[in-house]
């Protein structure tokens, strides 16, 4: 069993670098990395308690992927010093403000807009946004808003709390998601700020729904997710290649770091939980483990002076900031 799993893993450190719609069914493996991950290290653990020199094979292939444990878990976080604080950002996807009552709690729309107000990001990057909730963030002087869905209704906005010179839509085909941007001024630098919702898996995480679901089908809406994930993933970084400003790339991916989705977005950016988290990083709300698929990454000249992960939950994600400076 330990050689499975040592596998497994091992298998999983070339996923970035697999194309979804080419190996939909390996790709799918690296949904699974933290599940792995924790399993060799109690195998590692369970050897060295029985002094077995078996520990050695989890221990090297856990040291091999070293980069992968950082990542899903940071021992220590950057000291902020506001000093050195350009600008704040938060993303967050609020699941339409929790208008259809999945969490069974009064006021959860108040409570958002309370948290949002509270932590004041000068840029503000919402994901599943309702178009009723606009009045909301009034207080931003500047915003773009693109309603996608057929009804109008619903998509994503960007507030910011300074100008907004140019803005425009990544229209995804044949879905409801989409990607928006906004080149901001903020002194004398331009930024581009990127606000990303890729297709979902459109699974209910729960153990009631997993084991009601047909697997076949569960396997092929997965398998077509990823497929559409590159596709969009394709279409942004085409975009994004022909930006002469800096960029800022926020949001909901739908997939974790261990991806060739997030690899490709990602590029030679940072990402903020990298550079100054702490903890896992969760930004999913998952009893069984915790799952990272909200995401702020940044050109390699910005520099991360603090990341934050709340624990706060309002919707079926979690919000993530960062500090950031020129």
């Amino acid at each position: 069993m330990n050689a499975v799993f040592a596998t497994l893993l091992l298998l999983s450190y070339i996923l970035p670098y697999v194309f979804s719609k080419s190996f939909p069914l390996i790709s799918i493996l690296s949904l699974i990395v933290p599940v792995l991950i924790v399993i060799n290290f109690i195998f590692f653990i369970y050897w060295v308690i029985r002094r077995k020199r078996q520990f050695l094979m989890s221990f090297l292939i856990l040291l091999l992927g070293f980069q992968y444990i950082s990542s899903f878990y940071k021992f220590s976080s950057k000291k902020e010093n506001k000093d050195n604080i350009d600008f704040s950002i938060l993303s967050y996807n609020v699941r339409l403000f929790n208008i259809y009552e999945w969490i069974k709690e009064d006021g959860i729309d108040t409570k958002i807009g309370d948290l949002i107000r509270k932590e004041n990001p000068d840029i503000l990057c919402l994901q599943e946004f309702y178009y009723e909730k606009e009045s909301m963030f009034d207080y931003y002087p500047f915003k773009y808003i693109k309603y996608k869905t057929k009804n109008q209704k619903t998509g994503q906005a960007i507030f910011s709390k300074y100008p907004i010179i140019t803005q425009g839509s990544l229209e995804f085909p044949d879905t409801g998601n989409n990607a928006i941007y906004a080149d901001v001024i903020k002194g004398k630098d331009t930024v581009r700020i990127y606000n990303l919702h890729l297709e979902s898996f459109h699974i209910d995480p729960t153990e009631e729904s997993i084991n009601q679901e047909n697997s076949g089908q569960l396997l092929k809406r997965v398998k077509n997710s990823l497929v559409a994930q590159q596709e969009q993933a394709i279409i942004f970084d085409e975009h994004q290649q022909k930006s002469k400003y800096q960029k800022i790339v926020c949001g909901d991916f739908n997939n974790n770091q261990y991806s060739n989705i997030y690899k490709m977005i990602k590029g030679d950016m940072k990402d903020s939980f990298e550079e100054a988290g702490s903890g896992f990083g969760r930004t999913f709300h998952f009893k069984y483990f915790p799952i990272r698929i909200d995401f702020i990454l940044v050109d390699e000249n910005i520099k991360v002076v603090s990341h934050e992960n709340f624990d706060m939950r309002y919707s079926d994600h979690y919000p993530v900031g960062a500090s950031l400076a020129f």
